[in-house]
Parts: structure tokens; sequence; C-alpha cells
């Protein structure tokens, strides 16, 4: 069952958007003879509904320190516009090129232009998987580094290492550079 973790009026940031918006109605799901809603919604009038792990609020940790295991990125295959099956049968998925969908809709999320797909498409195909499981990458990360830190005395020099460039590629994802 689901709980409203936002309220109406509140200011949140829209991850899959990348905006602050305010939301406008909380549209609970409801099921016949279930007490409580499935799964509620966040209207925030940015064209469609929005679910509690893309909002996040002000007073909730810094943009940049998002929830890896909140975070369900997908690899999809899209049609080629550019080419036929027949004309890139070279290709590892004839036809198609893949999308990394970073929403719970597949709406949104990384594409490659066609020409660089085109060009290589063995090294786009792996660079979309590991996109996709960034994530999971980062989440791991995390956790070495939090083990590290709390058993730092019992642990080898060598993985200490380890756990120290963990934190430090974690911190490189953190830093916002200007463009």
């Amino acid at each position: 069952m689901a709980k409203a973790v936002f309220h109406k009026n509140q200011r949140v940031y829209v991850r899959p958007v990348g905006t602050w918006a305010v939301i406008e109605r909380i549209v609970p799901q409801w099921v016949k003879d279930v007490p409580e809603p499935l799964k509620v919604f966040y209207d925030v009038g940015l064209g469609r509904e929005f679910v509690a792990t893309e909002l996040q609020t002000e007073e909730s940790t810094t943009l940049t320190e998002v929830d890896p295991a909140m975070e369900q990125w997908h690899v999809v295959r899209v049609q080629n516009k550019w080419r036929s099956a027949e004309e890139c049968s070279h290709h590892p998925y004839p036809g198609t090129y893949p999308v990394i969908m970073t929403g719970t809709q597949d709406g949104g999320g990384w594409r490659v232009p066609g020409t660089e797909y085109d060009f290589a498409p063995e090294r786009v195909e792996l660079q979309a998987r590991i996109m996709a499981s960034a994530p999971q990458f980062m989440g791991l990360l995390r956790r070495l580094v939090d083990y590290a830190n709390a058993n730092g005395e019992n642990l080898p020099d060598e993985l200490m290492q380890v756990a120290q460039e963990a934190e430090a590629a974690i911190d490189r994802v953190k830093v916002v550079t200007p463009v």
C-alpha cells in the first residue's frame, strides 16, 4: 500500500525534468475493496504525473546525493530512423539502437546520435549497459566506502586504497562543473 510522501503546494525538484515545481494535486491509484491506494502519483503541471522517487524536497539531501537504489534505469531498443535493418546488418541488433531510460516511464532518457552509433555500434552498446548500471555501481561504491570507514583498522592497505579511489569517484560524480 502507498502513502503520500509529499503534500499539495509543496515545492519539489523533479529529477527527470531537472527543474523545480509545485505539487498541484495528489493522484492516488485506488483498487476496489482495498482500503489504501496502491500507488500515489503527483501532478506538478509538467505534462505527466510523477512518482515520489522522481521528486525531491528542498530539505532533503543535496541534488547530487540521490539514492542510487531509487533509480530505475534500463536500456530499451528503439527503431532506427536513419537506416533499415538490412542496411545495418553488421550491428549487434540490426534496425535498432539503445536508449537509456532514466525515469519510471519510458519517455525520457539518454540517446546516442545515429552517426555515432553507426560508427561504433559495439562500443555504444557497451556504453548503454554501463550507463544503465551506473546507479547500482554507485551503490556498491558507497557500500565499500562506508565499510572501509567503519572497519579501516582491520582492512589490508590495498583494500583501503580501493576504498579511497571509490570515494574519489563518488566525489567526482557529485561535483557540478559550470558550463
